[in-house]
């Protein structure tokens, strides 16, 4: 892999045969709420096939690894192991192990996803302070209500340490975008001014206790958000593939500053078994293969190529970047692009 394009990296060989491990992202890259995202099966088979291992990391924390597994199995992804799962709930197990005695209790502000990977780690699951808790420890349910929030409040409070399982604000759901764990932090930042330590992306946490769990040399996070996935990758200093079926969309790609990006680019999963050709720059027009954009006023736009192929994307990511990087431009693209 060689880095050009502004940061935009390229290779010649499919992304599945130069990296051995794919760290993919769950919600909004594999599947939204109980379906597999289309082509995702089809994706995951062939890379797999090119000799991928496959680790599925997610920053929600409601279900265990096994029921995760259970709804990749029913989906028919290629090979999943319950060890292939790992959840932002089993990274900050492994925090607050750390940081207090085996066999301490915990508040537990979430469901059974949280308290599996607490117990494992010797830890006592418990949902007052009249327990005698030493440590909040928060992950999402949607069931988490006012009780167990307020109950965490006044814990925090009284001195006890606070660690999240993530930061998310949002879930995408298969009806639309729903409050995430962040968004139930935030009520209790709100409440007490304290911030909690965080496991799940953007931190490294979450990647570190992956790679012990699942190992892998050369790994590739694959995710469909910006702040959590590609964030988590740089902190991390691992390489990874921005796709569109999420969150984050290409308009936002092309407004990432230098140090900021992803190091790939593609419209879907099919992108792993792509090769990434090098984007051609000259002044405001660029090529990738067969595809060629340019930038008329303020506009990025393609010219020839297929919208949400990769070679498509690639060229209007890589002109954005080198236009904004050059002259710190404000540009928009196309709207048909990247559908």
């Amino acid at each position: 892999m060689t880095l050009s394009a502004a940061g935009l990296g390229s290779t010649t060989q499919p992304l599945s045969t130069v990296y051995d491990l794919a760290m993919l992202d769950l919600d909004g890259v594999v599947y939204v709420g109980r379906d597999a995202v289309p082509g995702a099966v089809k994706a995951l088979t062939e890379a797999r096939t090119n000799g991928m291992r496959l680790s599925y990391v997610t920053n929600n924390a409601a279900r265990t690894p096994h029921e995760v597994a259970e709804h990749l199995r029913e989906l028919a992804m290629p090979e999943v192991d319950d060890g292939d799962v790992v959840t932002s709930a089993q990274a900050v197990a492994h925090l607050v192990a750390d940081a207090v005695p085996t066999g301490s209790p915990v508040l537990l502000v979430g469901g059974d996803g949280l308290r599996g990977p607490l117990e494992e780690r010797g830890l006592r699951c418990v949902t007052s302070l009249a327990d005698e808790p030493v440590a909040v420890v928060q992950g999402f349910h949607p069931d988490v209500g006012w009780r167990q929030l307020s109950e965490a409040s006044f814990a925090i409070q009284a001195g006890l340490p606070w660690f999240a399982s993530n930061t998310d604000l949002t879930i995408p759901t298969a009806r639309g975008i729903a409050p995430g764990n962040g968004s139930l932090v935030q009520t209790i930042r709100n409440a007490t001014g304290a911030s909690p330590v965080v496991a799940g992306k953007p931190q490294k946490a979450l990647f570190d206790e992956t790679m012990e769990r699942v190992g892998g040399r050369h790994p590739l996070v694959v995710g469909d958000r910006l702040d959590t996935d590609i964030d988590g990758a740089i902190n991390a200093g691992t390489d990874s593939l921005a796709v569109l079926t999420g969150v984050s969309t290409l308009q936002e790609i092309i407004e990432r500053a230098p140090g900021q990006r992803p190091t790939f680019v593609s419209a879907d999963l099919a992108g792993l078994n792509e090769s990434h050709l090098e984007v051609e720059l000259d002044g405001d027009r660029a090529r990738c293969g067969a595809a060629t954009a340019v930038v008329r006023e303020t506009v990025v736009s393609l010219e020839t190529g297929e919208p949400a192929g990769t070679e498509a994307l690639r060229a209007v990511v890589g002109l954005a970047w080198s236009v904004r990087d050059r002259s710190d431009a404000s540009l928009t693209v196309d709207g048909t692009l990247g559908a």
